[in-house]
């Protein structure tokens, strides 16, 4: 794709990306290869392996991107995510969640350690320049935030300084005690481009129009957005005595009625911390007008369930589908080019556009 997009930095100046930009399978396949092989995944808790079960085959973004993964735990405790792909002939390697010394792929019997070191290989004797560094499993980059794991296929940028700006405002919660509440976890599918259901999620504009019991909580007058480098962090403020945050003191939001903070990492990742505790939102592309989206609950206090902004939660993805689904129909039209940016309420829209046509036109 040789089309290059331009954000103008100014928002008072920006129009947003063209419709085009949601509906043309070149870009699409441009934003997998530019956007999200470039970026991190989050895949889950560090409980995904222990001792018992040490080895966890999945893909990542099946549907999408589709990489077959591995996590594995080795007798040090260290977790290793690593390709799970056999350097012979591309079999692959464990099909199943399990308790293993080492990984043997069931084709040729090929062997590697838990780190993906080749061990051995039968009938290679007479193979010369035999083995060399590629034929170990190819280890990915992997970061751990509290019990959380996100892994880097080709990554432009370091994860870490986006978790460390999220420790200076939620690294006080416990997260290794978040426990995962499966009933309250769900998958919704939207016939909408991924891009579009970020656009939504990345504003609190439409609060007051789309969802007014979500607005009847918050004080929509103060939400707050604040710009990282690949990330955004918006602030909802209770509107009056509903459930909020019990803060510490050297907080830097101290004294303040905070109902919840939604973060946002580039390009597809949502983290909306609730005084009950957090619901990890992915946002995963399957086609140029289909998204899948996943919700997982992590309950720290159940007493909190059922209160506050972090209250009906189905009730208001079922509103943002809706609105969401209505853009996409519209975007079709030729007579809808592109719009423009509200200085005051789309500033994290308008970071990531700016993001979106960095990372595609490089």
């Amino acid at each position: 794709m040789t089309e290059k997009f331009k954000i103008d930095p100014d928002i008072a100046k920006a129009e947003t990306l063209p419709a085009h930009f949601y509906r043309t399978p070149e870009v699409f396949m441009a934003v997998k290869d530019r956007v999200f092989y470039r970026s991190w995944q989050w895949i889950g808790h560090k409980g995904l392996v222990d001792i018992t079960s040490n080895a966890y085959p999945f893909i990542l973004l099946d549907s999408f991107l589709t990489e077959p993964m591995l996590l594995t735990q080795d007798r040090e405790g260290q977790i290793n995510c690593l390709s799970n792909v056999c350097t012979h002939r591309g079999n692959l390697v464990i099909d199943s969640t399990k308790k293993v010394k080492k990984l043997i792929c069931g084709y040729h019997g090929r062997s590697f350690n838990l780190q993906g070191e080749m061990q051995h290989m039968p009938e290679f004797e007479e193979a010369e320049n035999f083995p060399r560094s590629c034929d170990n499993l190819y280890s990915f980059p992997l970061r751990h935030w509290g019990p959380f794991l996100f892994v880097g296929l080709n990554p432009a940028f370091e994860i870490q300084r986006v978790l460390n700006a999220m420790n200076e405002r939620v690294g006080f919660l416990p997260l290794h005690e978040f426990v995962l509440n499966v009933k309250r976890s769900k998958d919704y599918l939207i016939d909408a481009n991924w891009a579009l259901y970020c656009d939504n999620y990345l504003e609190g504009f439409h609060i007051p129009f789309v969802h007014e019991d979500l607005n009847a909580v918050l004080d929509y007058g103060n939400y707050d957005t604040i710009l990282y480098d690949h990330m955004s962090l918006q602030i909802g403020y209770a509107e009056g005595t509903e459930e909020i945050f019990d803060l510490p003191e050297n907080h830097p939001d101290a004294g303040k009625k905070i109902a919840a903070y939604y973060y946002w990492i580039f390009p597809n990742m949502m983290f909306n911390f609730y005084p009950w505790g957090v619901s990890v939102n992915l946002v995963q592309p399957l086609e140029i007008n289909k998204t899948k989206v996943s919700f997982y609950s992590y309950v720290y206090d159940p007493a909190k369930l059922g209160k506050g902004a972090g209250s009906g939660l189905d009730n208001v993805e079922m509103e943002d589908e809706a609105v969401v689904e209505g853009v996409q129909k519209g975007i079709r039209s030729q007579f809808y080019k592109t719009g423009r940016f509200s200085p005051t309420r789309e500033k994290g829209v308008h970071h990531f556009h700016r993001l979106l046509a960095e990372f595609i036109n490089s």
